[in-house]
């Protein structure tokens, strides 16, 4: 992954990296409506695979979470639900999800949201060397060590992927 040249603005999820003195490289692409992790893999030339999305969703009584996946898969909420002892997950509503994110839907980071909300990530992407993960705003990736994820967020891994 490489770095690009030209100065990128900060966003609240760049500037939480840089607070901890987290490297990361910077991916700006074309954003496409509802294209999400396939089309910015493909305008980078990434591994969907490697490319991770930030999914913004709720449990039963409302309360939100923010499940890391791979690009190229969906998240099974039965076993998600099962994982996290919830007895239903399901994705928020775009306008809820940005009021909890404090970001726009095709933007969204699981760094820097406006309320901090418990962070599940999928277990194999933590074996992946790199992941590109949105940096805060619609065609916006950022290249970073997934542990990031776990140290920074202390995210928790799960196992719920499931092919697309």
């Amino acid at each position: 992954m490489k770095k690009k040249s030209a100065h990128t603005s900060e966003t609240p999820a760049t500037a939480l990296l840089r607070q901890h003195g987290i490297a990361f490289t910077e991916h700006p692409y074309d954003y496409v409506e509802h294209g999400g992790a396939t089309h910015s893999a493909a305008a980078l030339g990434f591994d969907p695979f490697s490319v991770v999305k930030t999914l913004v969703m709720q449990d039963q009584a409302g309360k939100p979470l923010i499940v890391l996946m791979h690009g190229n898969q969906k998240v099974s909420t039965k076993q998600l639900a099962r994982q996290i002892g919830a007895k239903a997950v399901e994705p928020c509503e775009p306008a809820v999800a940005e009021r909890h994110s404090g970001y726009q839907v095709g933007g969204t980071s699981p760094f820097g949201t406006r309320r901090t909300m418990p962070v599940y990530i999928e277990q194999t992407i933590l074996a992946l060397p790199r992941i590109a993960i949105n940096g805060g705003r619609r065609g916006y990736l950022i290249g970073i060590a997934p542990q990031v994820c776990v140290d920074l967020l202390k995210a928790q891994p799960v196992q719920c992927a499931i092919a697309l």
